[in-house]
């Protein structure tokens, strides 16, 4: 009895002395934290995806707490409204957003880019991609094993089974950019949803990321991007740029006016909707001008064999002249 009694006092006083080092410890190292930085995390959606660039909520939060202003700080998934609320918490004004999407930059479907190879391997894009270029010509493209869909918090990419390539579903898409990150070939990209401040989404992109020359590039895909350079002159704005044999467009001075989609020799410049009715009008101007231009060339044509033969039959005029006198 005794026993246990004395383990029972010792036990008591080890609890007690560590209780009392534990509770000096915290005091000695007590780092002070802002209350609104817990006032902040509530409002914010708790993804922890890191779109905002921090670690978690929490690194949002404390970033908004310590920041004088929150311009450059954005949640790409409460968005606007989130922001709205946060600054009424810190007595800040909220920065004007505009909506973001991921793109997916490859248009390499089965049929424009066959195979060359068959993978047996994991079906992983990052394991496939650390071991081999991929199953096709093209080493830029989308290898299609979804990693990006496993990425995604939020179910908005799926690889669709007739093309392989995977499909960004606009209304679910928050443009965390955790499929950017967790595509191995950097074929997704984050990009301004509307380039056009319209109601309905106006965008253009070029979909695709190979490098390539022309020539090589054209071999390994039909719908590659050949680093002609047409749309870069086509463009009114100075939003496209050919560099490393490969055109891109700058969201930022990219009025979606849809000429160089029209002008695209491949079709690897993409549009919304909106912009392809553009897109549909341009193109059937371009054929009427080049239809008139053929039909006044014949024309001409026409008309100078009839002006090389009319001095043939002058001779035979006079000669037929003196007869009739």
């Amino acid at each position: 009895m005794n026993l246990i009694l004395i383990a029972l006092i010792v036990l008591g006083v080890i609890g007690a002395v560590g209780s009392l080092v534990l509770f000096a410890v915290a005091k000695k190292f007590y780092v002070y934290e802002d209350p609104r930085v817990g006032q902040v995390e509530e409002v914010l959606p708790g993804a922890n995806c890191g779109g905002c660039g921090f670690p978690g909520c929490h690194g949002m939060a404390d970033a908004c707490v310590k920041a004088s202003s929150l311009d450059g700080l954005l949640c790409p998934v409460g968005g606007a409204e989130t922001m709205a609320k946060i600054a009424g918490i810190l007595g800040m004004e909220a920065a004007a957003s505009e909506p973001k999407l991921a793109v997916v930059r490859c248009s390499g479907d089965h049929c424009a880019r066959p195979k060359v190879s068959n993978y047996d391997g994991a079906k992983s894009c990052a394991v496939a991609a650390a071991t081999f270029g991929g199953e096709t010509g093209c080493v830029f493209g989308c290898l299609g094993f979804g990693d990006c869909t496993r990425a995604c918090q939020f179910d908005a990419i799926h690889i669709n089974p007739e093309t392989g390539l995977p499909v960004v579903d606009e209304d679910k898409c928050v443009a965390c950019g955790a499929c950017a990150k967790a595509c191995p070939k950097i074929v997704i990209e984050i990009r301004r949803k509307n380039n056009a401040k319209t109601p309905q989404p106006k965008r253009v992109w070029v979909q695709c990321i190979n490098k390539d020359k022309g020539g090589v590039a054209r071999k390994a895909c039909a719908n590659a991007c050949i680093g002609c350079g047409k749309c870069e002159k086509t463009c009114k704005f100075g939003a496209i740029k050919v560099e490393n044999n490969l055109a891109w467009i700058d969201s930022e001075k990219c009025k979606a006016c849809g000429m160089c989609v029209a002008e695209c020799p491949t079709g690897a410049i993409h549009a919304t909707e909106p912009v392809m009715v553009v897109v549909e009008k341009l193109k059937a101007k371009k054929e009427a001008e080049k239809k008139a231009a053929a039909e006044a060339a014949d024309a001409a044509k026409a008309a100078a064999q009839s002006e090389a033969a009319a001095p043939k039959a002058e001779p035979v005029a006079a000669k037929a002249a003196p007869k009739a006198e």
